[in-house]
């Protein structure tokens, strides 16, 4: 099972302090280095000193950090034109030298886009929108350099695009997909997705949803293991129960509830979850979500203590 980190940078983070973990993670062995894409805070949290954009954040890291992998869970499709994130995202895998995945969602939270101006349709029209980005994106990447692109959907109408710059990896970078929509849902990560990925939920929860994407893919004649199951769960780990509680602590959480919830306890506690989520569900990544950014310590410790044996 491979280990990546995810941070929520709009909680309260700077670029330095995400250039910090990212590089931590990499010399720590980690997959990959992933972030939210978010505006606005959430919870009781400052937010101090304001929010990061990701891909300008990928930017700066394409260039800071060498070989770990970088990526989002997920980049907001209501936050920006598909044909404008196109040329951003490719250009950031070219600076990176091909380390770029692309996790990619309809966009759910109303208040930051009140904060800053941002429309948020109703949700039918959200992922209406969604669904074209998606064919747009990869259409644009997928297109060969001497050829153009052209779509005519209900949202969004290009015309001869040259379809350029082409990303690093060919043809695309990884696509990542996740939610726990019954339908729609599955029926995007069967035709875009690289990668499929629950965020915060139940074992059973996920077994029911990475069952409706291989039955998805099955239908439309694609092999579900195609594409990779991941789980983000929230981290909180301790070479002692005193050091789980602290940080636990730290970051405003219940020891009882981490366990429950999220990936919390001492490395063999960890373990015996995480072997149980891959035994059960099928995954073969695993998004630690490291929400006290100060703590390198904490990263470094998983990666000893409880990378090995996964």
């Amino acid at each position: 099972m491979e280990l990546r980190i995810f941070t929520e940078p709009q909680q309260g983070a700077s670029y330095d302090d995400l250039l910090r973990v990212a590089r931590t993670a990499e010399d720590a062995g980690y997959g990959a280095f992933f972030r939210s894409d978010h505006y606005l805070k959430m919870g009781s949290v400052s937010g101090l000193p304001g929010p990061t954009d990701p891909w300008i954040t990928f930017a700066g890291l394409a260039r800071d950090t060498s070989t770990i992998r970088l990526g989002t869970l997920m980049t907001a499709a209501t936050f920006r034109y598909p044909g404008p994130l196109a040329i951003s995202v490719a250009q950031v895998d070219q600076m990176s030298g091909g380390r770029v995945e692309f996790g990619f969602g309809a966009g759910w939270y109303e208040d930051e886009h009140k904060a800053y101006g941002i429309p948020f349709p109703a949700v039918g029209e959200r992922f209406e929108r969604y669904e074209e980005q998606l064919a747009i994106i990869t259409g644009l990447w997928e297109t060969p350099a001497d050829k153009t692109f052209s779509f005519c959907g209900k949202h969004y109408e290009l015309t001869d695009s040259p379809a350029l710059p082409k990303p690093a990896q060919s043809p695309r970078p990884p696509v990542l997909i996740g939610g726990v929509g019954a339908k729609r849902t599955p029926a995007l990560a069967a035709r875009y997705a690289n990668e499929f990925n629950l965020p915060f939920q139940s074992i059973e929860t996920a077994e029911t949803q990475f069952e409706r994407v291989a039955e998805a893919a099955r239908s439309v004649g694609r092999d579900p293991a195609e594409i990779v199951r991941s789980v983000a769960l929230v981290a909180c780990v301790g070479r002692t129960d005193a050091d789980v509680a602290r940080r636990a602590e730290a970051i405003g959480r219940e020891v009882g509830e981490l366990k429950q919830n999220g990936l919390a306890g001492t490395p063999d506690e960890v373990i015996e979850r995480a072997s149980l989520w891959r035994e059960r569900t099928g995954i073969a990544r695993l998004y630690l979500q490291v929400l006290d950014l100060s703590d390198l310590d904490h990263i470094t410790d998983i990666a000893s203590e409880v990378m090995p044996k996964l």
